[in-house]
């Protein structure tokens, strides 16, 4: 009788662990992110970012029936227009420099629904951005950032669905800073934020 009893008390504790294991995902996305810039400080030259296409990954893990903790990581290689010609620099005026744009954050989603994997979602995280110029001569750069979203999903069968999501992204830079340094600056930055907006689709996989 005890026995039974403690199997069924090990049973009742592990079936709610199996149903959020079973809302926990793993989502893998492709889509478009669209520019950003900078203003330089000494000619008062739009300095932007090409749009061009992003990937990104996300893992989420249940924390109820409607919600889900995110570690999510988006990446986009691009560049900057219009660069000035600086000493040191290893661009030529007028030129573009190669720089990707990676954003990793830690964040959650809400289901309106109320339940995980099925309809419309808001979503968001903060945590950091990484410049990363493709030229030799140019260091990369940090900044904390934050991104909020609206998605929708459409299950295509008990473990695997589809995703849709739209991003905004916003980076705090640091009015009137240095931006890439190492020798010499590309780029002396005004204004306090660096903003992006993305489109993506995504499939995800539950476990």
């Amino acid at each position: 009788m005890m026995r039974a009893l403690g199997i069924l008390a090990v049973a009742a504790i592990a079936m709610p662990i199996a149903a959020a294991a079973a809302d926990n995902a793993v989502t893998v996305y492709g889509g478009y992110r669209g520019g950003g810039g900078f203003t330089d400080v000494s000619t008062g030259q739009s300095l932007n970012l090409e749009g061009s296409g992003a990937i990104a990954a996300s893992l989420d893990f249940a924390i109820d029936a409607s919600r889900q903790y995110q570690f999510f990581v988006s990446y986009q290689d691009s560049k900057i227009q219009n660069v000035p010609a600086t000493t040191g620099g290893a661009v030529a005026s007028g030129s573009s420099l190669p720089t990707s744009v990676t954003y990793f954050h830690v964040g959650g989603s809400n289901f309106f629904e109320g339940q995980i994997g099925k309809g419309g979602y808001v979503v968001g995280g903060i945590g950091a951005t990484l410049f990363q110029p493709g030229q030799s001569g140019y260091s990369s750069e940090w900044r904390p950032s934050m991104n909020i979203g609206l998605g929708y999903q459409w299950p295509l069968g008990e473990r695997v669905a589809l995703r849709a999501e739209v991003r905004g992204y916003l980076t705090l830079v640091n009015s009137d800073s240095e931006l890439f340094c190492s020798g010499g600056c590309v780029v002396n930055i005004k204004g306090d934020v660096f903003t992006q907006g993305e489109a993506l689709v995504g499939l995800s996989a539950r476990f």
